[in-house]
């Protein structure tokens, strides 16, 4: 009889689906880039998720974002994604946090006692802590890097830390950089071989937001939930 995950049983087993129905997977920031992994995850049939996110949908978010609509704007991105991920799968245990990862929040997320971590998260300090914790406590994780003012998709790919050097991503510069003063020499990490693109500053103080597009951030993402299905399966 088929069931919703039907096809990817075809594709996977039963026993893998039935893994990655017991696996337990923390998503951080709910952004382009989250967003898209968080749904992957869902609709890939993992069981428990942990949710993670301070922000509030912005009309500037239905560019890219999978959980910003015109009826998500105002809302907390936690509870435009929980709506979305239940109404997909209903029976998945969900954990919600609306706050941001840093190091007096961590123990919300290392509570959850997660199988893998999807860091999808901009900021320096909150990465490393992640980052440094997770080793600490041998807690899988794969991290994001740069995603803004790209718009060649194909050049997202999975590798380590260290393979992102010249890439041109200011953020893997400094992760890099920062990992290595921790001790923290590899990392698996998703980034992409495509140098930003130069945008125009239309802001009279010359500060701006990076340049997104639809189909940059979401692959990112996808390609996050990937690492992580393939790894959990596997196990």
């Amino acid at each position: 009889m088929e069931h919703w995950l039907s096809r990817t049983e075809a594709l996977i087993g039963t026993e893998q689906t039935q893994r990655l129905q017991q696996a337990r997977v923390a998503i951080l920031g709910l952004g382009g880039v989250g967003g898209a992994a968080a749904e992957a995850i869902c609709r890939a049939g993992v069981g428990n998720i942990l949710l993670m996110d301070h922000d509030i949908v912005d009309i500037t978010n239905i560019n890219r974002q999978l959980f910003a609509t015109t009826k998500t704007v105002g809302q907390e991105k936690c509870l435009a994604a929980a709506q979305r991920l239940q109404n997909i799968n209903p029976d998945c245990k969900l954990t919600v946090h609306q706050t941001f990862y840093q190091a007096d929040t961590r123990e919300l997320l290392f509570q959850f006692q997660p199988n893998f971590v999807i860091d999808a998260i901009d900021t320096v300090t909150s990465k490393l802590d992640l980052a440094v914790e997770c080793q600490k406590r041998n807690v899988n994780l794969v991290m994001s890097m740069g995603t803004g003012n790209r718009i060649d998709p194909s050049k997202f790919q999975i590798g380590d830390i260290s393979d992102t050097a010249g890439c041109g991503c200011a953020l893997a510069r400094v992760m890099r950089r920062e990992l290595k003063k921790r001790g923290i020499l590899h990392q698996a990490v998703v980034y992409s071989t495509e140098f930003p693109q130069t945008i125009v500053v239309d802001s009279s103080h010359g500060k701006h937001s990076p340049g997104s597009i639809s189909f940059c951030p979401p692959v990112a993402g996808y390609c996050l939930a990937s690492y992580v299905v393939q790894y959990l399966i596997k196990i």
